[in-house]
């Protein structure tokens, strides 16, 4: 199953999806050193992706702020420029500060409330024979994520493949990709030693730095298409 939470109400269905952050901000201990517009960027683009992956599109982020009060403007400008590449700006930012006890890390904990749109598998579906897979993006984590910026998934590709018909999306988070890899299929597992790739299988992929997509063969050329040199084919 994926990282979501589907909720029933009438006709619709509604998908819940989060994600969290720790140490990494502007406190003396955060082990990562870094604004807090990236923190809010990069820990909506987790619960983005799970909401588009899961057949949902964004109604609403809901923010949990433990830095401090003087973080809430930057955390809320990084959601804005994840709401931005998906062209969704519009969409309301709410949420708490914890203000009066103050923590020594920075911590975060994000919440998208999406409507689901269309019919994309919830579960692992099989594997076929005309079945190819492939990673988007690279597995970076820490200052890696700043330091290869250029080898980060786009959240606008998350959306763009989530819309083409009979893919399969589902972001790597920090067990890698052979773990997510091995959520995807119903009818196969796979060991490392199946696996063509020069990617590194086990390295965790951070705040989702990339995903898997799997697709049937004719829809290769647009896949590749959109996706460019972040594309990274896997072979069994």
């Amino acid at each position: 199953m994926r990282d979501v939470q589907l909720l029933k109400i009438g006709k619709e269905t509604l998908v819940v999806a989060s994600d969290n952050s720790g140490g990494i901000g502007l406190k003396k201990l955060d082990a990562v050193q870094v604004p807090y517009d990236i923190v809010g960027y990069y820990t909506f683009r987790v619960a983005a992706m799970e909401c588009y992956s899961a057949g949902a599109i964004p109604e609403a982020v809901i923010l949990q702020n433990f830095c401090g009060e003087e973080a809430w403007e930057g955390l809320v400008n990084g959601i804005t420029r994840g709401l931005s590449e998906l062209d969704v700006p519009e969409i309301p930012i709410n949420g708490s500060t914890e203000s009066n006890f103050s923590l020594v890390q920075s911590a975060v904990g994000l919440t998208v409330l999406g409507k689901r749109t269309s019919d994309a598998p919830l579960s692992a579906s099989p594997l076929l024979e005309d079945t190819k897979v492939a990673v988007i993006g690279l597995p970076l984590v820490g200052n890696e994520v700043i330091e290869q910026e250029s080898e980060v998934a786009p959240l606008r590709l998350v959306k763009e493949l989530s819309q083409l018909d009979d893919t399969v999306l589902l972001p790597v988070g920090s067990k890698g990709i052979l773990y997510e890899l091995n959520r995807l299929f119903l009818n196969r597992t796979f060991l490392k030693s199946e696996i063509n790739s020069v990617i590194n299988l086990e390295k965790t992929s951070g705040p989702s730095t990339c995903f898997l997509i799997a697709f049937p063969v004719d829809k290769e050329y647009k896949v590749k298409e959109l996706c460019g040199y972040y594309y990274h084919e896997l072979t069994f």
